[in-house]
Order: structure tokens, then C-alpha cells, then sequence
């Protein structure tokens, strides 16, 4: 079966700062020969410690990066990461991503109702446009009037909400999640994922999560893979993988989530 999302190999290595004069520039392997499939209407989660490579990973997939090696499909396309934006239109009217700081991700000076519109006029989408914003905000829980407004004027739960429109509006079929609750306090986060649940049920959406809140991944994602040192160390099922892990970092990275004690 092909997968909707595939990445083979998938390398990205940095040149490294100098330490002196002349010295040469030492390599770091932000990923090291990856592999990953997201198929159709699963939802998929990424976990790691900081600096592991997850949002590196996310990057290639999405043609936001250019690997060092390997190679990334969409339905047996294949994505060309160098690609001009205009040849790339074909991608990203298949995927939509929402990313960690919802706040940054807006433009400040724009209006929520053109900040939300902006993948309909940048892909060339036709049709209402503005009923199509007002369809979408509505399917995040948000007011009405929200178009009228700056991004300035609502909550971080709010703001992440018109993200998430954003990143549905032009009807993507692969969801792409890069840490987009951690800015987020617990009660809004359980509310965010309870959402993200729902839209991804209701409109068939296959999903991809990065995150370092094992929880989250529990709550949202069938199967995981778990990235170390830019190189996948396990994959399985969601609750394979985090009851019964089989690699020694996957073991150590759960030993370290906290719990509070019995009464």
C-alpha cells in the first residue's frame, strides 16, 4: 500500500561554527537516515528529547528543508525540495502544519479573517472565500466577529485555534502538528487536543504530531516513532511503545516523565 506521506533515508547535516581561525568546521547530524510512512487517516506521533531532529524531520517532509540525503513522496509523487513555491502548490494544498508559538506564526498587523484566508489566496483556491473563513472559525470554536480582529486581542488557546484554521482552510488531507501545545497551560491544552480529535475524525485527516508530551501523543496518535540523536530507535504502536518499550532510551525518556504520588 503506498503511504500518503513517505520519507526514505532522510539526512540533514549542519556545518558547524568555527572554534578558531582557519579551524575546519565540524559536521552535525541534525538527522541520520530516517525512514517514515503516514498513511491514510492514521494519526502518527514523533517523540524525542530536545535536539533529537523531530522538527528537522517535519521540515523535509514538508519541503521547508532541503535534505542532505534521501528522498520525500506524497502518494508516490515524488517532492522535489528545491523546488520554486509556485512547482510546490501541489504539496501544500495537500498538507496544512501548526506550529509551537501561535502568537509568532501571525502576522501581528493582519486581520485574523486575512491571516486565516492566506493558503486560499496563495494557492489560487476559488470560490466564497470569506464564507469559507467564517466555516472554518466556526469549526474551531471561534466567535464570529474573530475575522474583524487582530491576533493581539485573544488568548494563547484562542490564537493556536486560528492556527489551526489556517492550517485547515484550503481542506488538507495530512494535518501536521510541530509542538503546538506546549505554549499552552493544561486546561487549554486538553481543550486543543480534544479539538484536534474531533476535526480529524470529522474530515478524515491523517495527522503527524511532534511533541515531548508523551500525553499528548497518547491522547491523539495510533502508532509513534521515537527519534534519538537524529536516528529513529523505535516505532509501534502507541500503546505498545510506551507500555512495554523495547529500546533503552525509549525506557529512559518514559522513566523521565513525572507523576505525582499515590494519596
Amino acid at each position: 500500500m503506498t503511504a500518503l506521506l513517505s520519507g526514505r533515508g532522510l539526512s540533514r547535516t549542519y556545518r558547524a561554527p568555527r572554534t578558531a581561525h582557519l579551524a575546519p568546521r565540524a559536521l552535525t547530524h541534525a538527522l541520520d537516515g530516517v525512514d517514515i510512512d503516514v498513511h491514510e487517516g492514521e494519526s502518527l506521533g514523533i517523540i524525542g528529547e530536545s535536539g533529537s531532529g523531530k522538527s528537522t524531520l517535519i521540515r523535509l517532509l514538508l519541503a521547508l528543508d532541503i535534505p542532505t540525503a534521501g528522498t520525500v513522496s506524497f502518494e508516490g509523487r515524488q517532492v522535489d525540495p528545491a523546488a520554486s513555491a509556485r512547482r510546490l502548490h501541489w504539496l501544500r494544498r495537500q498538507t496544512g502544519i501548526v506550529f509551537q508559538d501561535p502568537y509568532a506564526s501571525l502576522d501581528p498587523r493582519m486581520r485574523v479573517g486575512r491571516i486565516v484566508a492566506e493558503p486560499l489566496w496563495a494557492l489560487g483556491i476559488p470560490g466564497d472565500r470569506e464564507a469559507r473563513v467564517a466555516e472554518v472559525l466556526a469549526d474551531v470554536d471561534l466567535p464570529a466577529d474573530a475575522a474583524g480582529r487582530y491576533p493581539h486581542e485573544f488568548s494563547g488557546g484562542q490564537r493556536q485555534r486560528i492556527a489551526l484554521a489556517r492550517a485547515l482552510v484550503h481542506g488538507p488531507r495530512l494535518l501536521v502538528g510541530d509542538e503546538p501545545l506546549s505554549a499552552l497551560d493544561v486546561t487549554v491544552r486538553a481543550q486543543i487536543i480534544g479539538l484536534i480529535d474531533r476535526l480529524r475524525s470529522r474530515n478524515g485527516l491523517s495527522l503527524l504530531m511532534v511533541s515531548h508530551d508523551i500525553g499528548v501523543v497518547q491522547a491523539l496518535c495510533d502508532r509513534v516513532i521515537v527519534l534519538k540523536d537524529g536516528r529513529s530507535v523505535e516505532e509501534g504502536p502507541t500503546s505498545r511503545v510506551l507500555r512495554h518499550p523495547s529500546a533503552a532510551y525509549t525506557q529512559r525518556l518514559l522513566a523521565a516523565v513525572p507523576t505525582l504520588p499515590e494519596a
